[in-house]
């Protein structure tokens, strides 16, 4: 007599997020990319890492558009540090292809920022990945996880939060 094995957890279906369109990301911040050889393994797909450095890039450039240089903060003695990343790959992208990085700073609790990301295709049609990371504000002298976040920093932040409740 054969034993039945027990189903296989599954993932949730992700066909709700296929079809996401444009105006869900209205306010976040949109970051270009074009797929690099150097981003790509082997069969000329997307490495996993590459997408993290994409995200990285973005939330960066975001910084920036706001008026946050990363140099500067880390001139001051701040740095932000990765404390969870959680990642969902939906679709593999390919070699020579074009998406977008889409990022917006999603929470601030204390020291503590979240941010959102989805990946997408040029035309909104297509989801890639999406992501969630939260990042701690160091000292960077110290080594120890700062008490606030220095005050120009924080009001930068406070414009971000404010466009992104428009």
């Amino acid at each position: 007599m054969s034993e039945e094995k027990p189903p296989q957890p599954k993932l949730p279906p992700t066909n709700a997020l296929d079809n996401s369109s444009s105006h869900e990301f209205g306010n976040w911040f949109e970051y270009p990319v074009r797929v690099q050889p150097h981003h790509t393994d082997y069969a000329g797909l997307v490495w996993h890492g590459s997408y993290i450095a994409w995200m990285e890039e973005a939330r960066i450039e975001c910084l920036r558009s706001i008026g946050i240089e990363f140099v500067d903060l880390v001139a001051i003695g701040c740095d932000l540090l990765v404390v969870e990343l959680s990642v969902r790959y939906h679709r593999s992208i390919q070699l020579g292809m074009a998406v977008v990085v889409k990022t917006r700073m999603a929470e601030v609790t204390g020291v503590r920022i979240n941010w959102d990301y989805a990946i997408v295709s040029t035309d909104g049609q297509e989801l890639y990945v999406t992501a969630k990371v939260s990042l701690v504000a160091l000292d960077r002298e110290r080594g120890k996880i700062m008490r606030q976040l220095p005050p120009s920093f924080k009001d930068a932040l406070a414009k971000i939060s404010a466009l992104n409740n428009n």
